[in-house]
């Protein structure tokens, strides 16, 4: 289990409870490269670089600036950034609730598992979150990590509770400037066609309807790169794929031949 790496209480009026939280979601299997020099092997480092003199800037001396013109910055330090923090650095205060349908995905950030944190804060805990779950609602709040506040959603799942972050309102473009010029209303007659393929190709969610192929092809590179008997050894690259013919079909006859090669696919399986 990853370790926690938030720590405070979860409130609802007058019930409180210790709680941790840890991400949901996990990027440690992922491909990483360091960026190394070609001519020696050694990994390279960077530093922070003075844009005038040109030398590098000790750690001390780094600020947050915030820029007013040109050239021209107010300077923030710690202790400046600290005078402004928030009462709600260590307290979940579900402020609000909303039906659990009505929260739009484009709106969800990152997910984080929230659970109690000792055996005396469970039953607080679960009563909190069997009172969302019969109502079928989501609790709204605010949570602050690395100095920023943040607008969280609380999810009942299972025995714990799913925490996202919310994009603000301000963050999300409003989807009327891009899908205004498409039409309204599709072709009556070539519904009903797209409906069997979807119908076809339905089955229950499983993670395993999604894979990263890139992720597998470089795997697969770099043990081949390892058992290279020559450092050197070059790997034949694949051939590019052909490209998309460039003939337009008919979209009513394209959607009648893939209902029915889905229906011959069926029968003779």
């Amino acid at each position: 289990m990853a370790r926690p790496y938030w720590k405070g209480y979860l409130k609802l009026s007058l019930v409180t409870c210790p709680v941790n939280m840890s991400p949901a979601t996990s990027e440690a299997e992922k491909v990483r490269f360091h960026t190394l020099n070609k001519e020696t092997g050694n990994r390279v480092v960077s530093q922070y670089i003075d844009s005038v003199t040109g030398k590098p800037v000790k750690d001390g001396n780094e600020a947050k600036g915030y820029a007013r013109g040109e050239n021209d910055y107010v300077i923030l330090t710690d202790d400046d950034l600290d005078a402004v923090a928030l009462n709600t650095v260590k307290t979940i205060d579900i402020e609000k609730f909303a039906p659990a349908e009505s929260i739009e995905w484009v709106y969800l950030e990152k997910p984080h598992y929230l659970m109690p944190d000792d055996a005396v804060g469970n039953e607080a805990f679960a009563v909190i979150r069997d009172a969302m779950k019969a109502d079928k609602v989501v609790g709204i709040s605010k949570l602050v990590v690395g100095r920023r506040e943040k607008a969280v959603v609380l999810e009942p799942r299972d025995e714990g509770i799913v925490l996202w972050s919310l994009r603000f309102g301000d963050e999300v473009r409003p989807e009327e400037a891009y899908f205004e010029d498409i039409d309204d209303e599709a072709d009556p007659d070539l519904v009903p066609l797209v409906q069997q393929l979807i119908k076809k190709k339905t089955k229950r969610w499983s993670p395993d309807m999604v894979s990263d192929p890139i992720q597998e092809s470089l795997l697969k590179l770099i043990e081949e790169k390892k058992k290279a008997l020559k450092p050197k050894k070059k790997i034949a690259k694949k051939k590019d794929a052909p490209a998309p013919a460039s003939n337009v079909i008919n979209i009513m006859d394209a959607l009648r031949k893939s209902v029915a090669d889905e229906l011959k696919s069926r029968k003779s399986g």
